[in-house]
């Protein structure tokens, strides 16, 4: 299974939170990171979304075939990012469009065991697979692409 985080691209401050949208230096970053994704893209991928405007935008310019998960919001945790996903038993690949702190918590478990509280830089995007090996599954990051390098 390949597991696609994407944290969503700089959005507006302000309230409610919910209805924040991208900046113009957000929408910049969401298409070229969707740019770089398009190239790259695995084979049937679900895209899972957070309910908010902001990782809607997001999502929108790599597709408009996503699922709206509301488990999946700004005060989602790594259990919800893992039964959202199936990981790492489902087939295929998810991208999820979603927020700190959960992307941070889930990328922090998948490299190193246990969840800390690391940064996903908005707009960026941590691609993972696993695999097994000598029978041992193995987690691999196979790129993480910030949107001021995408």
């Amino acid at each position: 299974m390949d597991l696609l985080l994407w944290r969503h691209a700089e959005a507006v401050e302000g309230s409610p939170d919910h209805t924040r949208e991208l900046t113009e230096r957000g929408i910049k970053q969401a298409r070229k990171v969707a740019h770089w994704l398009a190239e790259r893209r695995p084979k049937r991928m679900r895209v899972l979304v957070s309910p908010t405007m902001r990782t809607r935008q997001t999502a929108s310019a790599f597709s408009d075939d996503f699922e709206i998960v509301s488990a999946l919001g700004p005060d989602g945790t790594v259990a919800d990012l893992l039964a959202a996903t199936g990981w790492p038993d489902a087939s295929g690949a998810a991208l999820v469009v979603g927020h700190q702190p959960a992307l941070g918590q889930m990328a922090s478990l998948l490299l190193a065991g246990s969840e800390a509280n690391w940064t996903i830089k908005k707009g960026a995007l941590w691609w993972f697979t696993n695999r097994v090996r000598n029978d041992e599954t193995q987690t691999v990051l196979r790129a993480v692409m910030p949107a001021d390098l995408a």
